[in-house]
């Protein structure tokens, strides 16, 4: 562990760890390291890490069961292994502030997510902290959003995806097996104990109790202050780079801004019972 190096990228999220070869065995010591940085940053970083699936997928599994996405393409070799490859990502459902997968019963508890390949220029991702996100709101909006609740559905995100080739579900049965499901719009980390906003985009359609003008008004609110740069940080990815961030309290928004190819494998850790 003397040999470790975690530098913060802010204050306040963002870390890259250095002295780790990921294609190795980790012992529970580090396991645990990592999981406190992780806890303690909310996304990590791993540079020059050029992992095979199967040690992509080991490293995932160190720190819950895997989460295979309900829909989305996946690798041939590994079906575990969600595969990101695009081009021209204008408009993508990737370039909107999120977090994975909140219409599931069990949202994750994060993802591992590695560079194939990489554009020469651009292609970005922002990390978000949703802890901050919630601290930096006036203490009455506090009060407010504490008491509410929000519904999350899949049906937005799904439809785009069919629409650009990206899903082949059909959606009436997707919408059978995940619907909608109303969440808290503040979430209580289960392992900091620390509160969050609990709202995104992709998957947030419309809060509860309120009236169809108050929902539009406050969430979209709400969804625009997550883009507050305050609490965010930007990582310029490589190939062989990999991220590691806690979905509980993060969102992310990857950057659209490249034209070449985008090629990325990502693998995501179920929240434990």
């Amino acid at each position: 562990m003397a040999a470790w190096d975690i530098r913060p990228l802010t204050s306040d999220i963002g870390a890259e760890i250095h002295g780790v070869d990921l294609r190795e065995e980790l012992d529970d010591d580090t396991v645990a390291a990592i999981r406190q940085a992780l806890l303690d940053h909310l996304v990590v970083f791993f540079r020059d890490q050029p992992v095979t699936p199967d040690q992509h997928l080991a490293f995932a599994e160190r720190f819950g069961p895997i989460n295979v996405a309900p829909f989305g393409p996946k690798l041939d070799t590994h079906p575990a292994i969600t595969v990101l490859d695009q081009v021209a990502p204008v408009g993508g459902l990737a370039a909107r502030w999120h977090s994975d997968n909140t219409y599931m019963p069990n949202p994750p508890l994060g993802s591992v997510l590695r560079a194939v390949e990489m554009p020469d220029i651009g292609g970005d991702t922002c990390f978000a902290n949703m802890y901050k996100a919630y601290e930096h709101l006036s203490e009455p909006m506090r009060e407010l959003v504490d008491g509410l609740e929000a519904a999350h559905d899949l049906t937005y995100t799904l439809s785009r995806a069919i629409d650009e080739g990206l899903a082949k579900e059909h959606l009436d049965m997707m919408q059978a097996e995940y619907p909608e499901l109303i969440r808290p719009v503040v979430r209580v980390h289960p392992e900091t104990g620390r509160r969050a906003l609990f709202v995104n985009s992709n998957f947030t359609t419309r809060l509860v109790g309120v009236t169809e003008a108050e929902s539009d008004v406050l969430l979209a609110f709400l969804l625009n202050h997550v883009r507050s740069p305050e609490f965010q940080c930007r990582f310029r990815w490589a190939a062989d780079s990999i991220a590691f961030w806690d979905n509980r309290a993060v969102q992310h928004f990857a950057v659209p801004d490249y034209t070449e190819r985008r090629l990325m494998h990502r693998v995501t850790v179920e929240e434990w019972d």
